[in-house]
């Protein structure tokens, strides 16, 4: 039988956030110089919810609806709230919530309070690391 594997324990725990109110150019140079597809969107306050901005957001609203990238800022595309999992939940829970929604990445909390970022490649990554 498998041991048990905590989200903690495969989670990435450097995150990069940003304001709602920063510009779209902002946050895409953010993504580049830090090389991520992803950016969690600070909480404007205690009891509010994360949100996350993704390349795939970016890309429809800039190319395929044509936004003007000067004009645009964080707030006009994020996602929020994100979804979420205790960073001491079994990773399988969190995998299965992944997929059952299709979704990428999951914000990791706990108390509300930001934890880390889990990703299908993290999950990946696990899974590949049960290979010898």
């Amino acid at each position: 039988m498998q041991e048990k594997v905590l989200v903690e324990n495969i989670m990435k725990k450097n995150v990069t956030t940003i304001d709602a109110y920063a510009t779209l150019k902002d946050a895409l140079r953010l993504m580049k110089q830090k090389n991520l597809k992803s950016l969690i969107v600070d909480k404007s306050s205690a009891s509010d919810a994360y949100g996350i901005i993704t390349n795939s957001q970016i890309l429809r609203k800039i190319l395929a609806e044509d936004g003007d990238i000067e004009l645009l800022n964080v707030y006009d595309i994020y996602k929020k709230p994100a979804f979420f999992v205790s960073s001491k939940i079994d990773v399988k829970y969190a995998a299965r919530t992944m997929m059952e929604h299709d979704i990428k990445r999951v914000v990791v909390t706990d108390n509300n309070e930001l934890k880390g970022v889990l990703s299908v490649t993290d999950l990946t990554d696990y899974v590949l690391s049960l290979v010898d």
